[in-house]
């Protein structure tokens, strides 16, 4: 059985408890009336309440283990068997919509959103985990299969998306109006030496790819052999990606076989230490100053962080995401999933960005302007000719500050 694979997906055994392990607070003998109050509830929904259509076991337990995962965390989420079966035969398919910035799932009553990456458009529209889509752009959807809910969720930027819901705070269902973002496929969206100081660097990382490591050092070694003395890394809006591809790019910056990442399991003889590669083709001590915004998510805080951590970088920007943990889709026995954080990682002080994020040595308050601003200038060429002089007039508070902060050294 195949399985989609998410972001910072680790396999880890599981270990027998053997004393050792971190235990839940509550014993064993918490476990009876746990369950026995469980069941009680269950039986008097199925026997009072009036929709009999809503009150099978399998929708009832279902819909609870849904609201059991969702509790953990907002990386955690119970996959109903109708979406498990859809995963299982559309393997290639990711139910995440970037451009709007939430994750859809299906049930027995249909289509409905399982999470809302924060700050996205979804999340400005005030859409919540558990709500139901009734509709896209006037299309009834509550019997769609996944392909096509993916194709029906996916605009080029700038469109809009309709979309009639049904949240579990609101009585009756409304519209909502989405418009789609710049999606970067590409890891690696610039690299060039800046204008007006021909020794500093820039390259933007969108995205860590299974190959964007061989594709930031070919722009390295680019930049060097072209004169450069000092780097700008542009994290901002990066929402992680490859783990290995993050621990390799490290590598660039660091000796080898530094201790770079430690993920960190229930079981603490199951922690694991990831080190650079123990080759390294150029050494590479100059300054570098990363840039972080609050969407800078997962792997791109672990690299910030490690820098930081190891005095190699200055890091400039505002508070990170806070995305520090690993997720795993464990398959049931009973056609069912689970999408289960199992660790966390931790930088090499031992820190943890999860839930609370990286933060800047120097930080900066990004205006509205400024979020707009920085997204138009990563499709500079797309803009009309008014748009284009607009964002010529200004200046990026975040690489104005890492200017300043690398003719300082």
């Amino acid at each position: 059985m195949k399985w989609l694979s998410l972001t910072l997906c680790i396999t880890l055994c599981s270990a027998q408890d053997n004393g050792s392990i971190k235990s839940p607070k509550d014993s064993e003998d918490a476990a009876y009336p746990a369950m026995e109050r469980f069941i009680e509830v269950l039986e008097t929904i199925r026997s009072r309440h009036p929709d009999v259509d809503k009150v099978t076991y399998d929708r009832l337990v279902n819909h609870a283990l849904e609201g059991m995962l969702s509790s953990l965390d907002p990386h955690s989420s119970y996959i109903h068997p109708e979406m498990a079966a859809a995963m299982q035969e559309n393997d290639i398919i990711d139910p995440f919509i970037a451009s709007l910035g939430l994750t859809v799932g299906l049930r027995d009553t249909g289509p409905f959103v399982s999470a809302v990456t924060s700050l996205s458009q979804a999340a400005k529209a005030k859409l919540i985990p558990d709500t139901s889509i009734l509709c896209i752009n006037g299309i009834e959807v509550t019997s769609i299969k996944l392909p096509e809910l993916i194709k029906s969720l996916t605009k080029a930027p700038g469109e809009i998306t309709t979309i009639i819901v049904k949240s579990p705070l609101e009585p009756k269902p409304f519209e909502v109006k989405l418009t789609h973002t710049v999606v970067e496929q590409k890891a690696i969206t610039h690299s060039e030496l800046l204008a007006e100081y021909l020794t500093i660097g820039y390259v933007r990382l969108a995205h860590f790819s299974a190959i964007s490591a061989s594709e930031i050092e070919t722009a390295l070694d680019d930049l060097e052999d072209k004169g450069m003395k000092s780097l700008i890394l542009d994290l901002r809006g990066n929402p992680g990606g490859d783990l290995p591809a993050t621990v390799k790019i490290l590598g660039l910056f660091l000796p080898v076989t530094t201790q770079v990442v430690s993920v960190h399991t229930r079981d603490p003889k199951l922690w694991e230490n990831l080190t650079t590669p123990d080759k390294q083709r150029r050494e590479r001590k100059y300054p570098i100053t990363i840039l972080i915004d609050r969407m800078s998510a997962s792997a791109s805080e672990l690299t910030a962080g490690c820098l930081q951590d190891l005095k190699r970088a200055t890091i400039i920007g505002e508070v990170s995401y806070g995305k520090g943990s690993v997720q795993n889709i464990i398959p049931m026995n009973n056609g069912t999933a689970l999408r289960l954080t199992i660790a966390t990682y931790h930088t090499p002080s031992g820190r943890t960005p999860h839930g609370v994020g990286i933060t800047p040595d120097n930080a900066i308050e990004f205006t509205e302007l400024d979020r707009t601003n920085f997204q138009l200038s990563l499709v500079k060429k797309t803009l009309s000719e008014e748009q284009q002089k607009a964002i010529a007039t200004w200046k990026d508070p975040a690489l104005t500050k890492a200017i300043e902060a690398l003719t300082k050294k």
